[in-house]
């Protein structure tokens, strides 16, 4: 988030330095340039490549917007762009589920040695789950929404030392609320979607929540 917000910083600093010396007749550059309004598609997708959870929609962002002002500026046929963007844009998908898929890491390998036929199962499907863990053992769930949306709270849950939870939003929306003496390790595949994680893991927690989490055109919140 620092690093997002400076980089926007420093693109209105330039864009202040190129007005001001453009206004005193130091510099003649023109900003609004065939195809200028791409830049709003560009520079935030750039910015996104350096945040691991929304590389993806990062790539298909600069993709677009670099094909858009080629186009604009005539050095590609828009036609041909017309035929290969939906195509490319599938081909891009597939690779980031499958090589973050293959990425090793301790959410990964917490779910290799996971039985994940134990997990309990909880849908949301065009409808909305409210789940309430007061007082119950929880080790783990599988959370499966789908143009739904699914609230899991476990802020009264016992947790002995792990749980996993892996989470699965497709148009729709998912929130886990949890309790203030766990940590959260979590990998999550964002394609047009996001995670919005608002715990701040501390030393002395003792308690670990693993997820692994799938967003298509959805989102996770974590709080």
């Amino acid at each position: 988030m620092q690093f997002k917000k400076i980089m926007w910083g420093l693109i209105f600093i330039l864009l202040g330095v190129i007005l001001g010396t453009n206004a005193l007749g130091l510099t003649n550059i023109e900003i609004f340039f065939d195809g200028w309004w791409t830049l709003f598609i560009i520079i935030p997708s750039f910015i996104g490549l350096f945040k691991r959870k929304d590389f993806t929609s990062s790539i298909i962002g600069l993709l677009i917007g670099l094909i858009l002002l080629l186009s604009v500026r005539g050095i590609i046929d828009f036609e041909i762009i017309g035929i290969l963007i939906i195509p490319t844009i599938f081909i891009i998908i597939g690779l980031s589920i499958i090589f973050n898929n293959i990425i090793k890491d301790k959410v990964t390998e917490k779910f290799k040695t996971t039985n994940k036929d134990g997990l309990e199962m909880i849908t949301a499907t065009f409808a909305e789950q409210k789940v309430n863990k007061d007082n119950e053992k929880f080790s783990g769930a599988n959370l499966d929404a789908v143009f739904g949306s699914i609230i899991l709270d476990l802020t009264k849950a016992t947790i002995d030392k792990e749980a996993v939870i892996k989470a699965s939003s497709i148009f729709a929306s998912i929130k886990i609320i949890v309790p203030n003496d766990v940590d959260i390790k979590i990998k999550s595949t964002p394609i047009f979607g996001g995670v919005s994680n608002k715990i701040s893991n501390k030393k002395d927690n003792k308690k670990t929540i693993y997820i692994e989490s799938f967003c298509l055109f959805g989102g996770l919140d974590i709080k």
